[in-house]
């Protein structure tokens, strides 16, 4: 819709100069307020309101002169005005959509109610996760949403960038990999360390001066030519901040650790070591976290230990291994690598449970009947032989052949491991079963086949009794003293009902029913909705949207509980070589089993709030070498219109999962050229203006690739019919 036509001799009409009068002094007032700070004369305030006609024109100065009587505006010995008004400032996290706006994300949303968006042209040089000051501007702006102007950049989130280098003869600029920055970086030709025009480089920011259209940088590291597969793994671990090599001290004092357990050691462990046990990991796997012990009891029962690496054995506070098993927090588990937390030493040799070796662990030890029923547990040091190292296709074939080492026992721990999942669920624990998707590489990194990973039985045992002893720890610690012990629990809150009626609708457009209103019955609910979409193409699409309207699960000293697993306490304790949490698990657990007292929570808070940004950042890592190899291996895959299904519709676009890859793309808007496409965003679909077609999510459609951008790490698509007539979009109100 056009302008609104100005009113003509409006002052013919009774009231009309005032009621003009009015009008003026409030778009006024609007304007000095949106622009607290600076000061304009009348001639600039005529043009910034671009205000044509003579009468309105001759008003502005009695009006302007009103405002400073009545105190609303204040002016200056030049004659200029400012607003009096005192605004609001938050402090928040610029989250930058896309090259038009961003969002702010309050540290406090509770101060004006939400997120603020502020346009480009007001963000002050400020990038994506930037922490900064914003002064709110009064009312709502054209969108309908509260909106701000920065004024300080208080924090730079980052200040080095991951791009490929295009240069020109006398300039070049580096175009970042990272979709929220918005800018090519300036780089002067001498800053480039030998870059060729086509590289792949980490860019330093050095620069971004006031009036500048560009932030300047410097080259600090050449990665090679973009599209090498190392280059492009090296441009994800840069991008996300992900360490190249171990550090040469942690590494030093990792190598200079004895591999010879003493006779006074194990004297002060419970002996395991003449009892069954195996450990069960992919067939890849080096470091070995896991063990199970099993025996049965003269009195019947089962005796089942769950033995877990004791790394902090090894591991000393105030140490260089220490600080860096800290900063890291975290194994990063890329397509084709993994980034350890702790060295090789001690990762795939001291703390690995490798066959025919002693070794040291933590141990939950449960005596339990044949039903799943725990009688007893301890919880205490130990020492263990294993017995057998299986992969998990070599004991899932022993329990589906009924043949092999040790397969009546493992055949009798699956049995209990099925009737303490069906008491969890039972329980109300919630059944996500999220589809994984593995490449097959060959020896230069290229995709040779993408596969979906199966869980079987086999998965499911070792994932219950590790569950099982997390379970037990938490509650041994909080049942000392009713929870006000210092422990390190792993939460996660119910969910947001409004996020959850959401998901419902969305649901609802594939032909599933979800009741919601029940509070009492949601797990009940979305366990039911799981199993309806096992093996259906829409299972990933809508695994992925439960998974988004679900709270994030965090770490935290707060002794809250899990909803997702239905346990009123729970922590992480079985994976110590890989999750930094579970050293502090176990630090804390031989604390109080050698009857220490509680430490003050606060510092243990924020190694706690530490983790959980980094299981965030190693998540993010490795969802883009995932993407990474998707977009490689659908560039080379057979041109043919594939079947997908629509995942995602927004105003600029829509985004499909082709089944047979479960790889996603997205179909522009503006490349829907059969007809003039509007975006209802309350029922999230396009509809066609003259053909009334309508693209919903959950639909089911036939696409083409047409382009692949590694950069990037997209897949453009259009629909199989596309005509390619041209294009043309706008959104719909």
């Amino acid at each position: 819709m056009g302008r609104k036509p100005e009113r003509k001799n409006s002052n013919h009409k009774k009231g009309g100069h005032s009621n003009d009068a009015a009008n003026l002094a409030r778009r006024i007032l609007q304007f000095l307020d949106a622009h607290f700070g600076e000061e304009f004369n009348s001639k600039q305030l005529i043009k910034h309101l671009e205000i044509r006609d003579s009468l309105n024109k001759g008003g502005v100065e009695p009006v302007l002169y009103q405002l400073v009587e009545s105190g609303a505006i204040s002016r200056n010995s030049r004659n200029y005005f400012s607003s009096t008004k005192d605004p609001a400032f938050v402090v928040g996290r610029v989250d930058f959509v896309n090259p038009r706006f961003a969002f702010i994300v309050q540290d406090n949303p509770d101060a004006t109610g939400g997120d603020i968006m502020v346009k480009e042209a007001d963000l002050k040089q400020a990038l994506d996760g930037d922490k900064v000051r914003v002064m709110v501007l009064p009312g709502k702006g054209k969108t309908g949403r509260v909106e701000g102007r920065v004024l300080e950049v208080l924090e730079r989130s980052r200040d080095e960038f991951v791009g490929r280098v295009e240069i020109s003869p006398r300039f070049a600029f580096v175009v970042p990999d990272f979709k929220k920055m918005h800018k090519d970086i300036f780089v002067h030709r001498g800053e480039l360390m030998g870059a060729e025009h086509g590289d792949k480089v980490i860019v330093k920011l050095t620069e971004w001066r006031d009036g500048d259209k560009n932030p300047t940088g410097q080259v600090i590291r050449v990665l090679g030519k973009a599209g090498l597969h190392e280059v492009e793994i090296h441009s994800i671990m840069a991008e996300f901040g992900l360490p190249f090599e171990y550090p040469q001290e942690p590494d030093a004092e990792a190598n200079e650790i004895s591999d010879k357990i003493t006779a006074k050691e194990i004297k002060a462990r419970e002996d395991f070591r003449d009892v069954l046990t195996f450990t069960i990991d992919p067939a890849d796997a080096k470091d070995f976290d896991d063990a199970i012990s099993y025996r049965e009891l003269e009195n019947g029962n089962l005796e089942i230990g769950v033995h877990i690496a004791d790394v902090t054995h090894y591991v000393q506070p105030k140490t260089a291994l220490e600080k860096e098993a800290f900063n890291r927090a975290t194994s990063v588990y890329l397509v084709d690598r993994t980034i350890p937390m702790l060295p090789e030493r001690l990762s795939n040799g001291l703390c690995s449970l490798r066959p025919k070796e002693d070794k040291l662990t933590f141990a939950c030890v449960f005596e339990m009947d044949r039903n799943g029923h725990v009688l007893k547990h301890w919880i205490g040091r130990t020492v263990i032989h294993s017995n057998r190292r299986y992969a998990y296709e070599e004991a899932q074939e022993c329990i589906d052949t009924q043949s092999g080492d040790y397969f009546g026992e493992l055949t009798l721990l699956n049995d209990i491991a099925k009737k303490i999942r069906k008491k969890r669920f039972d329980h109300g624990a919630v059944n996500f079963e999220t589809v994984e998707v593995k490449f097959k590489l060959d020896e230069a990194g290229k995709p040779l086949g993408l596969m979906v990973k199966e869980r079987k039985d086999i998965h499911k045992l070792i994932e219950e009794f590790m569950l099982l002893a997390n379970k037990y720890v938490a509650e041994f610690i909080y049942n000392k003293h009713n929870g006000t012990d210092t422990f390190v629990y792993r939460t996660h809150d119910s969910p947001d009902l409004d996020r959850l009626e959401t998901f419902s609708g969305f649901a609802k457009r594939f032909g599933h029913q979800m009741d919601v209103t029940n509070v009492q019955k949601i797990s009940t609910a979305l366990n039911k909705l799981m199993e309806e979409i096992q093996g259906k193409p829409e299972q990933n699409v809508l695994e992925q949207l439960a998974i988004r309207s679900m709270a994030k699960a965090k770490y935290t000293t707060e002794p809250k509980g899990h909803f997702g697993l239905a346990f009123a306490h729970y922590t992480h304790f079985t994976s110590p070589i890989r999750r930094y949490p579970d050293m502090m698990v176990h630090r804390l657990l031989e604390h109080y089993l050698d009857g220490g007292k509680s430490p003050e929570a606060e510092s243990w808070e924020q190694k706690c709030l530490h983790s959980s940004e980094r299981e965030k950042r190693a998540a993010d890592a490795e969802r883009a070498s995932i993407k990474y190899k998707q977009v490689e291996y659908m560039s080379m895959a057979e041109q043919k219109d594939y079947e997908g299904i629509v995942a995602g519709v927004t105003e600029w676009g829509v985004f499909v999962e082709i089944t047979e890859t479960k790889c996603e793309g997205m179909i522009r808007v503006q490349d829907m050229d059969d007809d003039y496409y509007d975006f209802d965003e309350r029922n999230m679909r396009l509809i066609g203006s003259k053909n009334k077609k309508m693209i919903t999510l959950g639909d089911k459609v036939m696409v083409r690739v047409v382009n692949t951008d590694i950069d990037r790490r997209t897949i453009d698509l259009e629909f199989a019919d596309n005509d390619r007539k041209k294009p043309r979009s706008r959104a719909f109100n």
